[in-house]
């Protein structure tokens, strides 16, 4: 065997349709494209949604509400999240590096912290929004709020 006398397998290599050389051929004329109208000649390219002239779903469904591109989305944390959390590491101050060391948050993250739960000690806490019952819940134990 030698580089002279490679071919590919029997059966793998397929012949192209030569469409368009004439009636004898079977493919002259049309070239398997039918008569007239925009799918027989060249640049023919449907919209994109199009169904065959029925309405299309993305016409048919109502349109509906709208993103607010100024909104700013919060992390929400409650205090008994913080509670656990004072007593686990055994601190008197939460910043945002504590909250992400703990796994709470990631570091791109905006938090805020809400009023669920109950505060047990005094803690000075860090964070970029607090809920009114938040800051009432951490000044009632002598607590400071920190707003980043």
């Amino acid at each position: 065997m030698d580089l002279s006398n490679l071919k590919p397998a029997k059966g793998s290599v397929k012949r192209n349709k030569r469409l368009g050389r004439g009636q004898g051929s079977g493919k002259g004329g049309t070239s398997t494209r039918g008569h007239k109208g925009a799918k027989q000649r060249s640049g023919y390219k449907k919209k994109i949604g199009f169904e065959g002239g029925q309405m299309p779903l993305q016409r048919r469904l109502p349109k509906f509400g709208f993103k607010n591109v100024n909104r700013v989305e919060y992390k929400a944390i409650n205090i008994s999240t913080l509670q656990d959390l004072a007593e686990k590491l055994n601190v008197e101050k939460i910043d945002f590096q504590t909250l992400v060391t703990a796994g709470l948050v990631s570091k791109n993250a905006l938090v805020k912290i809400l009023g669920s739960g109950e505060l047990k000690k005094k803690l000075e806490v860090h964070a970029h929004a607090f809920s009114k019952t938040a800051v009432t819940a951490i000044e009632a134990k002598e607590g400071t709020v920190v707003i980043i």
